[in-house]
């Protein structure tokens, strides 16, 4: 009997789903969470390297996916604390010459497995008053030569948690943007850049956009930085819904808000060898 009532009151243990913890931005945050006691599950294609983080495969992509993933875990905690969604793909390639199949995969990673996962949880966040955060970028406030479709499919992200939040906060639960800046990760070298035969006369265009997108990530923020921005938004009493990652990368969203957009387009094309 006592062993029972002890049981009974014992506090809940906090639990945490990570979407995309195998690399980069999410590996971090997952650690991050682990490390403060939290029970964390990772929801991705490639298992999480490591005993401290459990993961449940699925495929950002393949539609239903995610869902039952983060259902399956609701069902086994009997509810969520924190949803963080940090799956992403990105591709280097001109508009002509762009492949349906790529673009749409693009935003089935980007876009809609977030939808996924954020419609899933919502049950479980509420019964913890939980938080969703979705990792989004400067990249959906700015446009990306050639990388256009992840900037929209970012974009499309922010204003995916800001309209959730006016619907769930009455509920007790918040959710909210994260954007960072160029990160360096082992993104950086899967992004699905078009070559000479796909490219075509934009081929030339196409090396140097991405090149000089790899050197900015490459040379960005450690994703350490990220996954601690994570986990401060995740403790703060009232967050804001977009929120950035790191100060220099706030005054440049200021500045490109501020800015007219004639003015921020031509700092792109310079920035990115476009001129």
């Amino acid at each position: 009997m006592e062993q029972e009532k002890r049981e009974k009151t014992a506090p809940q243990r906090r639990v945490a789903v990570v979407v995309g913890a195998s690399s980069g931005i999410g590996r971090e945050t997952a650690l991050r969470l682990a490390a403060r006691g939290y029970k964390v599950f990772n929801i991705s294609r490639t298992p999480f390297k490591g005993d401290r983080v459990q993961t449940v495969e699925a495929d950002a992509a393949e539609e239903g996916a995610v869902r039952r993933a983060v259902e399956s875990i609701g069902a086994e905690t009997e509810g969520i604390d924190i949803l963080v969604y940090s799956a992403g793909f990105s591709m280097a390639a001109p508009l002509e010459h762009a492949k349906s199949g790529d673009y749409r995969y693009l935003f089935e990673v980007n876009y809609f497995g977030a939808v996924e996962a954020l419609k899933a949880a919502s049950p479980f966040l509420k019964r913890r008053n939980g938080r969703a955060i979705l990792i989004g970028s400067l990249g959906g406030d700015l446009p990306i030569p050639f990388d256009g479709f992840y900037s929209s499919s970012k974009a499309a992200l922010v204003m995916l948690a800001r309209e959730s939040d006016l619907e769930l906060r009455k509920h007790g639960v918040r959710v909210m943007a994260l954007l960072p800046g160029g990160t360096a990760t082992d993104f950086t070298y899967s992004r699905r850049v078009y070559g000479e035969e796909d490219a075509k006369s934009y081929s030339p265009s196409v090396k140097k956009a991405s090149a000089a997108l790899a050197n900015m990530e490459q040379g960005g923020m450690n994703p350490s930085l990220v996954a601690d921005a994570v986990v401060k938004l995740a403790d703060r009493r009232n967050p804001a819904t977009v929120n950035v990652a790191g100060g220099k990368n706030a005054v440049a969203r200021y500045l490109c808000k501020l800015l007219p957009e004639r003015v921020t387009d031509w700092f792109v094309r310079k920035k990115f060898n476009q001129r």
